[in-house]
Formats: structure tokens, C-alpha cells, sequence
């Protein structure tokens, strides 16, 4: 089977599939304009011995998208988009491009008006979803974050639980500054001084045995993998604990990762050049990584209420 070359692949956008090439928006669209969009990007695995797909949480990544939807008070999404017919679409999309390999799908919900100025209430929504190949976006093996000079953008100045498009410029620039200063990635302090999350995933630390992370009250996007490794955790009898987070714990942890939909589970080797325990992977995070994978990949029973499956004869 040819690898997916997405710039070839069918996309959806609006009321119909068409050619990637040609699923554009007009350079005077609100979401051009201004970044008034909400998305959810998700995994879809190959399982070859079975001949199948495995969407993980679809249903959780559509209640995300229901949730951002509202925050921005983009009316018509729910109305118009109720869950069987958002399932229908994902399992179209994969069949139109005949997919047989690991990627992820990518759902946005748009203002779909020209020159609309700032407005959000009243105006049309559309919807666009798309796929590409799964690559590591960090080293599954390990990664060298900084704490960024940038503040975690607030609640109330754009919100951290709405996936919203446009707050992705706060991410670029710590982004940004992470790369021209040799790290891999940077992480956030919100505006009271605590840590936040990385660029494109949540931040976990381990100190004492405990799993600790931000909790939801600290500029976070309440991610979906993070859910997962919260129960996962649980499960494999860690005490978890969501609180506050200074950043000279960070410095202090024994073992430390983040979590994500793109990310998956990415141990932290040194954060502002202090290694992290060893400076290699911990035995902890290797174990929640493995277990998340058996949960990704439909490999573990007590989960297999997060997976969809899509059989492809």
C-alpha cells in the first residue's frame, strides 16, 4: 500500500469531500483574518493483523469540540453537527483515502463569512477535516525543554479550555524561542508563576513516586491524552495529584514527560539544561507510556471503550 501523501488525499470541507489541493479558504475569511477557528486533532491507528482502524476517543475529541465551540460562542456547531453524523465523517474520511497506516485527523470548526470583521454570535459555521501521516512531532525517546520567556496566555484573555487556532501564536513564539536557543521545546509559566504546559502538550512530573501535573485552573488545555495518563496512572496504583506547580520543582522531579494527542507520551531528558533525574527516560513514565500505547492501539480490554473501530475489508 503507497504511504498517504496528504497534498493528494480528499479532504472535507463544508458540506462535501474534494481534493486537499482544493480545500482553501479565502484570504478575507475570519479564520485568515483573525484566527476564528476551534480544531481537535486525534489519533487513528493501523492495526495491520486485523485489517482495521482504531480511532482513539472520538466521542471525548467531539465533546472538545462542542465545548471550544461554545466557549467562542460559535451557535450553529452542535445543531448541526450531532455525533453520529461527526462519526459518519470520520469513518467516510478514512475510507476516501483508503487509509492503511498511522495518522491523525485533524476536525476545525470555522466562521465561515468574508470580511465579517470580529463578530462571532449570528454568523455561519462551517466545518473542514483532514489527514496526515503520524511523525514525531518530539523524539518519542526523549526531549530537552526550556522554561520560556513567554507568559501562558489567561483564561481571560483567550480561553485555555477552547482549542482555539488564533492562541497558537502564544505557542509559536515560545516555540520559536525554544529552537533558536537549542532546546527541542519550551515550557509555560502562566500569569501568577507556575507552570503551565509545553507548546503543543501537557506537562507531568513525578516526584516521590506521586504523578503530579497543572491542574485545570492553571492556563491549561484540559487534554484529552492527559485524561488518559490521569487514569492510567490510577490504575497501575500511582498516587496522582493535580495542583499548582512552581517552576523549581521542575528542576527538582525525578522523573518528568509530557502527554499529548501529536506528542503521545515524551520523556523530558533536562529542562533549562538540568538533567532530569538520570537524564534519560524514567522507569515510571516508560510504564504509563506502555500502557497508553495498549490503550491507543485497543491492546488492553479495560479500554476498549476509547477506541472506534473501523474495519477495512
Amino acid at each position: 500500500m503507497k504511504a498517504l501523501d496528504y497534498k493528494t488525499s480528499k479532504a472535507y470541507l463544508r458540506d462535501s469531500f474534494i481534493d486537499f489541493e482544493s480545500a482553501n479558504l479565502s484570504i478575507a475569511s475570519s479564520p485568515v483574518l483573525y484566527g476564528l477557528s476551534v480544531y481537535t486533532v486525534f489519533n487513528v491507528n493501523w492495526d495491520e493483523p486485523h485489517q482495521r482502524l482504531i480511532i482513539f476517543r472520538p466521542r471525548d475529541h467531539y465533546d472538545r469540540l462542542i465545548s471550544s465551540s461554545s466557549i467562542m460562542d460559535f451557535n450553529s456547531f452542535a445543531d448541526d453537527w450531532p455525533y453520529p453524523k461527526f462519526e459518519k465523517l470520520l469513518v467516510d474520511l478514512l475510507k476516501h483515502n483508503q487509509v492503511k497506516e498511522d495518522v491523525l485527523v485533524r476536525v476545525s470548526v470555522f466562521v465561515d463569512e468574508l470580511v465579517a470583521g470580529t463578530r462571532l454570535n449570528g454568523l455561519t459555521n462551517s466545518l473542514s477535516a483532514y489527514i496526515y501521516p503520524k511523525g514525531e512531532i518530539l523524539k518519542r525517546s526523549g526531549a530537552n525543554l526550556c522554561v520560556s520567556s513567554w507568559t501562558r496566555t489567561s483564561d481571560n484573555s483567550i480561553p485555555s479550555r477552547a482549542k482555539v487556532n488564533g492562541s497558537y501564536i502564544n505557542a509559536s513564539l515560545m516555540k520559536n524561542e525554544a529552537l533558536q536557543n537549542g532546546y527541542d521545546d519550551a515550557i509555560s509559566i502562566d500569569q501568577h508563576g507556575h507552570v503551565a504546559e509545553s507548546t503543543v502538550a501537557n506537562i507531568f512530573i513525578i516526584r516521590g513516586g506521586k504523578l503530579i501535573t497543572p491542574d485545570s485552573s492553571t492556563d491549561i488545555l484540559e487534554g484529552i491524552t492527559r485524561d488518559s495518563v490521569l487514569q492510567l496512572a490510577q490504575e497501575l496504583g500511582l498516587q496522582v495529584v493535580e495542583r499548582s506547580v512552581d517552576r523549581s520543582e521542575l528542576y527538582v522531579c525525578d522523573e518528568a514527560f509530557l502527554s499529548g494527542s501529536s506528542a503521545d507520551i515524551v520523556p523530558i531528558l533536562s529542562i533549562d539544561r538540568r538533567p532530569i533525574g538520570n537524564g534519560k527516560a524514567g522507569n515510571l513514565t516508560k510504564q504509563i507510556a506502555k500502557e497508553y500505547e495498549l490503550a491507543r492501539l485497543a491492546k488492553n480490554r479495560k479500554h476498549e471503550k476509547w477506541c472506534m473501530v473501523v474495519e477495512c475489508p
